[in-house]
């Protein structure tokens, strides 16, 4: 006969973390989480698609210094509700920042943003590759 180690677990329902964040979250802004970010590449460039829900175009940073893309947000808001005599006051801060290392075919000065929806877009064109000069050849 074999001896098995059994090793009671814990049936783990929640998870508690989870509700905790949507608890104090319950309009599902972006809150010190970093956001959703696809890219796309194609023989012209790369496309960027930043889910930040809940931001407006200007609470967004973009920056680019030494080939690396940084997109940044920090917003606060102060909510003030009075009812039968009662105040409540409430602060909430936004923040993220996110980095990326831009591959050396970028052209950094003509890169594109644009904000619609709580979809931020920007675009990164490639430097067009130089064609080969063809020589002529001449005869003397």
């Amino acid at each position: 006969m074999n001896l098995i180690h059994y090793t009671p677990r814990t049936l783990d329902l929640f998870d508690w973390n989870r509700i905790f964040e949507r608890f104090f979250e319950e309009d599902g802004r972006v809150s010190g989480r970093i956001p959703a970010v696809d890219i796309h590449e194609d023989d012209k460039g790369y496309r960027m698609e930043v889910e930040l829900p809940g931001l407006t175009e200007k609470d967004i940073e973009i920056k680019v210094e030494k080939n690396v893309l940084s997109i940044s947000s920090k917003k606060d808001e102060t909510k003030e509700e009075k009812e039968k005599g009662y105040v409540m006051k409430e602060r909430r801060s936004y923040s993220f920042s996110r980095s990326f290392d831009l591959p050396e075919n970028i052209s950094t000065d003509k890169i594109d943003a644009s904000f619609k929806n709580g979809l931020l877009l920007i675009t990164l064109p490639k430097v067009p590759q130089a064609k080969p000069k063809l020589i002529e050849v001449k005869t003397k």
